[in-house]
């Protein structure tokens, strides 16, 4: 498999061996993503004059991403997002989550799916599947569930994310992919990236963050991204909600006709002429444009992650869905399975 490097990336604190497995295709891009909480490591893309360069924010070895990190490149699990003090019911059922973000439950909680080994298993020499059990009562979740996670790097220059999962109880489930991105590469902030997101409303939220449960308009508002905007432009406005989230860390409700892929966002950084395309299967999309980045975390090549570094599109459904019965379910029962695409497609302006 002439396209698929495989090669040792270390070991956990426990002693788990970590491997890295890097995609190439036909076109300069290449992906390296490792089978410690599959997280995609480096993506390195040719910019107008063909240059290449490492668009998403990382550690060169294990151990940055052993240490506490904000979810760089990530698969995230079993909920992405925040579930408010880390509490639902499922046919009447209370269940108590992990909380790790104040009172309330992000990201699958203490040890997410991040902070595991997967099962790495080659496909083609341009796909590679990870796949984990998350066992009964993970994190305070119920049911075993079965997980699967597909990375394929095609000739059309598209990283597609495949995920499926399987439960023996009822359960709630809400994958993603927390990759920062930065388009022009390390060093500079992503304030004059311009971003065009397919939405007509958000999801305000309250101080910590969780959904207040309106689905407001973004007309007229600093969320308003649907024609291409810098998104330094209103990050800083005088808006309650720009208030709560620090700058940008909302989910948008994506315009969608049914649950075919469609169009989500695109990305140019204006000095690369680099652009990313986004599309899903999902409802929903939240945005982080790196505002509790602070500059403590050194990344790939002595990089200082300062503030709006990098910017996170993270598909998805709602924040909170368990707890708000207005949102798109997130329950996944036994016999059924939960699907779920993004792709992300890299180009040249």
């Amino acid at each position: 498999m002439p396209n698929m490097i495989r090669a040792p990336f270390g070991k956990t604190a426990d002693g788990e061996v970590v491997e890295a497995f890097t995609l190439k295709n036909t076109n300069g891009i290449e992906v390296q993503a490792i089978s410690y909480g599959g997280i995609i490591t480096s993506l390195k893309v040719p910019d107008r004059h063909g240059a290449i360069g490492d668009i998403v924010l990382g550690f060169d070895s294990i151990d940055g991403y052993l240490k506490d990190h904000p979810f760089f490149g990530a698969i995230i699990g079993r909920y992405g997002n925040r579930i408010a003090k880390g509490r639902f019911s499922i046919d009447q059922q209370p269940y108590t989550l992990a909380t790790n973000n104040g009172p309330n439950h992000l990201h699958g909680g203490a040890r997410g799916f991040d902070k595991h080994v997967w099962r790495a298993d080659i496909l083609t020499e341009n796909s590679l599947r990870f796949s984990r059990v998350s066992p009964d009562g993970e994190e305070g979740y119920p049911g075993n569930l079965q997980v699967e996670v597909i990375y394929s790097l095609t000739n059309y220059n598209e990283l597609i994310v495949d995920y499926t999962a399987t439960t023996d109880q009822p359960t709630h489930v809400n994958l993603t992919q927390h990759s920062y991105f930065n388009l022009a590469g390390a060093g500079a902030d992503i304030l004059g990236h311009e971003l065009m997101i397919d939405a007509d409303r958000y999801t305000p939220v309250n101080g910590e963050l969780i959904p207040t449960g309106e689905l407001a308009a973004v007309a007229g508002t600093p969320f308003d991204f649907r024609t291409p905007t810098a998104i330094g432009a209103r990050i800083n406005a005088p808006h309650p909600q720009i208030k709560n989230g620090q700058g940008y860390d909302h989910n948008w409700v994506l315009n969608r006709e049914g649950p075919a892929l469609e169009l989500a966002a695109r990305v140019l950084e204006p000095s690369s002429g680099r652009t990313m395309e986004v599309a899903t299967t999902e409802p929903g999309m939240q945005f982080y444009a790196g505002n509790f980045l602070d500059g403590t975390i050194v990344g790939k090549g002595g990089a200082k992650y300062v503030r709006r570094s990098g910017f996170c599109l993270e598909t998805q459904h709602y924040p909170d869905s368990p707890n708000q019965p207005d949102f798109p379910s997130t329950l996944l029962r036994p016999g059924t399975t939960y699907t779920s695409r993004t792709v992300f497609k890299f180009g040249i302006q």
